[in-house]
């Protein structure tokens, strides 16, 4: 009894003390992204990853829609003092984030409240400077970048009579290409995802033309939409023709192409990069991965392809805490470990040198062919033509170019009535956008 009453005693004065003592609160960090199906199961994973190398910070990942309703969504939560801590936005998304005053808070101020060391330069150039401010300052981290690459069916080139490790380089190639896999049966030799991306924004930088003033709209937002050029005009109408003798099929605005090529339907695609781990595991034939054509007449080309995909924006208005867990966070993401195994499992490329260094190393290129591709166009000095483009109300220039593309494809206007209607449209959205942000 004694021994029981000594137990007891000692049991309610440990308890006692267990309640005195505060526990150590762990700050939560909210991070919305627009991240579905085994993507957002890899951004889960990245999440728990990371929650479990530390106990300071919990960070929870909240898929919010597609990137356009992530951004809205963030917009009226900042509005109402709620918003989340780490924002996905897609690159087209920059402008409005860069002139959304006190909205954000730019990385390189969040790694410098934190004492994180912060060196800009160890990210790949091309994707950096693209979430750069002017004035040298980082605004965003680079997350899920991908580019554009051509994809093509091995067995129905081979089918064709067509070299199957021999991809097409240049659009004139492409189109011999074509025309001889729909000889051999095929109903779609080629077909194309996110067409204004694809066959004007990346078209533009791959030729090194601009595809707006200003330096793409890096200069200053009274930018201006160039894309009407002799060069873009010649090559729409090709791809209307094309699509006349069959050898192009149009299949959407977004990605609805990817699955028509997966499915063995379409013989070539080009789409973003990060498609690969998609295709490796819907496709029953062998494919290759080659570099987005170019026109060999065209001085200058091929230059350099840019970014799509998205970054990762830290919202303003949060306490110091808060941005501490975030540059942990971020300094976390950019490790090359954790980088190169993003870069290998999504095709999305690796956002540092040092991440793709050691996937080179590791010897992933070699086991999986093509996959250095999309690094391989992006790894080079860029032009002020072909560093990316920036420009205000993006989302919706896309759309009416969007609009003008498919009223080629149905024949009710030419290339050039389409493209000079984008460019008045677009130019009128430019100029909107330039009054509200002065």
């Amino acid at each position: 009894m004694k021994f029981l009453r000594q137990f007891g005693l000692a049991a309610s004065a440990a308890l006692m003390l267990t309640q005195a003592a505060p526990a150590l609160a762990v700050t939560e960090i909210s991070w919305w992204h627009s991240m579905t199906g085994a993507l957002g199961d890899r951004v889960n994973n990245l999440a728990d990853e990371f929650n479990k190398s530390q106990s300071e910070y919990k960070v929870t990942p909240v898929y919010k829609g597609e990137y356009d309703e992530s951004l809205s969504a963030a917009i009226a939560a900042f509005r109402a003092g709620n918003a989340p801590d780490i924002l996905q936005v897609f690159e087209v998304g920059t402008a409005t984030m860069m002139y959304a005053k006190g909205a954000i808070k730019p990385v390189s101020e969040v790694m410098k409240i934190a004492g994180e060391k912060f060196e800009p330069s160890v990210y790949i150039p091309a994707v950096a400077s693209y979430y750069t401010a002017p004035n040298g300052q980082m605004l965003s981290l680079p997350f899920n970048s991908s580019t554009t690459v051509l994809f093509y069916n091995k067995e129905l080139f081979a089918k064709a009579g067509l070299d199957p490790n021999k991809p097409p380089t240049t659009w004139q190639e492409m189109i011999s290409d074509a025309a001889r896999l729909k000889v051999a049966g095929s109903k779609c030799p080629y077909t194309t995802g996110w067409q204004t991306w694809i066959q004007l924004e990346n078209f533009s930088a791959w030729h090194n033309v601009d595809f707006a003033s200003k330096n793409n709209g890096f200069g200053g937002l009274d930018a201006r939409l160039k894309f009407n050029s002799p060069l873009h005009v010649r090559h729409i109408e090709d791809m209307a023709n094309w699509a006349k003798q069959g050898y192009f099929v149009y299949a959407g605005r977004k990605s609805e192409a990817d699955a028509k090529f997966y499915s063995g339907e379409c013989a070539m695609l080009t789409s973003s990069s990060s498609v690969y781990s998609v295709i490796v595991k819907n496709a029953k034939f062998k494919f290759g991965v080659g570099a987005l054509p170019y026109y060999s007449d065209v001085p200058g080309a091929p230059q350099n392809t840019i970014i799509g995909g998205a970054s990762l924006w830290t919202m303003g208005g949060k306490k110091n805490e808060e941005y501490k867990g975030v540059a942990k966070f971020y300094k976390f993401l950019s490790q090359p470990e954790v980088q190169a195994k993003w870069h290998q499992e999504t095709g999305y490329l690796p956002i540092t040198t040092a991440a793709y260094e050691l996937t080179k190393k590791s010897g992933f290129y070699e086991k999986n062919p093509g996959t250095g591709v999309a690094v391989q166009q992006m790894v080079v000095k860029t032009t002020d033509k072909s560093r990316g483009i920036r420009l205000g109300s993006f989302p919706q220039i896309r759309t009416v170019i969007d609009e003008e593309l498919e009223s080629v494809w149905t024949g009710k206007k030419t290339a050039k009535e389409a493209l000079d209607a984008a460019v008045t449209r677009g130019n009128d959205l430019l100029s909107r956008f330039e009054k509200a942000n002065k």
